[in-house]
C-alpha cells in the first residue's frame, strides 16, 4: 500500500466526515512533556485526574506495542452564545465553560475516532490502533502539537490558526508509518495576558499550570470549596474559559460546524435556585449529555449556592434556608448556612442560629458559624 495515498485519502475522508483538522505525528517518547510531568509532580501541580503514569503517558508504544505514527484529529466548538437569557435580580444564572456546550464532545470525538479506524481497516488487512480522547494516557495537546495542529499557548490550551484554542483534540496511535507533519512554533511571543488574567494564578508560568489552582480545577471538587476560591468562582458551575476569552487568537473566533455541540442556553446558562433542589433523575434528563454533567450535581449544587452568595441575591435565601436544614449532605448544608451569612437578609442570624441547634455534623456546623459570623460584621458595619 502507497503509505502517501493512504495519508492523503485519509485527509480526504476526515473532511467528509466533518473532522476540521487532522495532523500525523511520530510515535517517539514525548521526551520534553516527561520532564514537564516531572516537574508538574514534583511541585504538586498535577490535578489528581490524569490516567497512567508518567512513562505511559509520555511513551506511545507502552499503549500501543505496535506504535509506528500518531493521528491528531481536531473538532471546533462554538464560542459564542446565540439568544443568551437573561441574568438579572431574582433569576440569577449560572454558567457552564464553553467545552460542555452541546453533546458531551468525548462522544462525538470518540465516534469520528471509530470512523476513521473502520477507513483504516478498510484499506489495510493488518492494523493495529489505539484511540483516546482527553481521558486517555497520551496528552492530546503534545500530540495536537507534534502532528501540527496548533501550538500550546501560555494558557495550556492547543491554540490552531483557523479557530485558535476552540478545538476538542482526540488521536490515535497506529501501526501505519505515516509521514509526521511539521509542528508549529509557538505564536505567543511577548504576550502574557492570560497569565495576568487568570483569577487564581494558576498559570505559574508560560505553558505551565498548577491545576489545584485552576478554577476549572476546583469546579470538579466534591467536598467544600477553599475560601479563597469562592468569591472568584463568580457565577461558574462547570470550567473556566477565562484564559481563553482574553487570548487575542480567539478574538473574533465562533464556529458553529457540528450541530451537537450547539448550544441550548437554558442548559448552559441555567438559573440557579431550581437547581438547589433539583433531583438525581432531574439533574441527569436536563444536564446529562453535557461534558460538564460528569461529576454529577454535587458540585454542581455547590457552585450553584457559592454564585448565589456572590450575587447577593437575597431572594434565595428561603431556598437556601431549606437546603441548610433538610439537604441530606453536610457539605451542601454547610455551604448553604455560609452563603445566607454572605448574602446578608435581614433574618440571616435567626435562620442560621436555628440551623445550627440542628446540625449534627461538626464541620458544617463550622461553615455555618462562619456564615453567622460574617453576617454579624456586616450588620456592626
Amino acid at each position: 500500500m502507497d503509505i502517501a495515498q493512504l495519508k492523503q485519502d485519509l485527509l480526504d475522508f476526515c473532511d467528509d466526515i466533518n473532522v476540521q483538522k487532522i495532523g500525523f505525528a511520530s510515535a517517539d517518547t514525548f521526551d520534553t512533556l516527561k520532564q514537564r510531568l516531572i516537574t508538574q509532580q514534583t511541585f504538586e501541580y498535577h490535578s489528581g485526574f490524569e490516567k497512567g503514569s508518567v512513562e505511559e503517558r509520555t511513551t506511545p508504544t507502552m499503549l500501543q506495542p505496535k506504535a509506528q505514527s500518531i493521528i491528531s484529529i481536531a473538532l471546533a466548538y462554538p464560542s459564542k452564545l446565540k439568544d443568551a437569557p437573561k441574568n438579572q435580580k431574582g433569576e440569577r444564572r449560572g454558567q457552564f465553560a464553553r467545552a460542555s456546550w452541546g453533546r458531551d464532545y468525548h462522544d462525538v470525538l470518540r465516534d469520528k475516532l471509530r470512523q476513521i479506524g473502520e477507513f483504516l481497516e478498510s484499506k489495510l488487512s493488518d492494523v493495529h490502533y489505539t484511540s483516546m480522547v482527553d481521558t486517555g494516557e497520551l496528552h492530546d495537546r503534545a500530540v495536537a502539537e507534534r502532528a501540527g495542529i496548533g501550538f500550546v499557548g501560555k494558557n495550556c490550551a492547543l491554540i490552531t490558526e483557523e479557530y485558535g484554542s476552540y478545538v476538542y483534540l482526540g488521536e490515535m496511535i497506529t501501526n501505519i508509518p505515516f509521514e509526521p507533519d511539521e509542528p508549529i512554533e509557538d505564536g505567543c511571543g511577548d504576550c502574557n495576558i492570560c497569565v495576568d488574567t487568570c483569577p487564581t494564578g494558576a498559570l505559574v508560568q508560560g505553558g505551565q499550570l498548577n491545576a489545584s489552582q485552576c478554577i476549572a480545577y476546583q469546579t470538579l471538587t466534591k467536598d467544600y470549596l477553599g475560601d479563597e476560591f469562592r468569591s472568584k468562582l463568580g457565577n461558574r458551575l462547570y470550567g473556566c474559559d477565562t484564559c481563553q476569552v482574553v487570548c487575542p487568537k480567539n478574538k473574533g473566533v465562533d464556529f458553529h460546524v457540528h450541530p451537537e455541540f450547539e448550544p441550548d442556553p437554558e442548559r448552559v446558562k441555567p438559573k440557579l435556585e431550581p437547581l438547589l433542589t433539583m433531583s438525581n433523575r432531574e439533574f441527569k434528563e436536563t444536564f446529562g449529555e453535557m461534558a460538564g454533567s460528569w461529576r454529577g450535581k454535587k458540585p454542581i449544587q455547590r457552585n450553584a449556592i457559592i454564585a448565589l452568595a456572590n450575587y447577593k441575591e437575597t431572594s434565595a435565601v428561603d431556598t437556601l434556608a431549606s437546603v441548610m436544614t433538610q439537604d441530606p449532605r453536610p457539605m451542601i448544608r454547610g455551604t448553604a448556612g455560609w452563603a445566607i451569612g454572605q448574602i446578608g437578609r435581614s433574618d440571616g442570624q435567626s435562620l442560621i442560629e436555628d440551623a445550627m441547634e440542628r446540625e449534627t455534623d461538626e464541620r458544617a456546623r463550622d461553615e455555618m458559624e462562619k456564615g453567622l459570623s460574617t453576617f454579624l460584621e456586616k450588620v456592626g458595619e
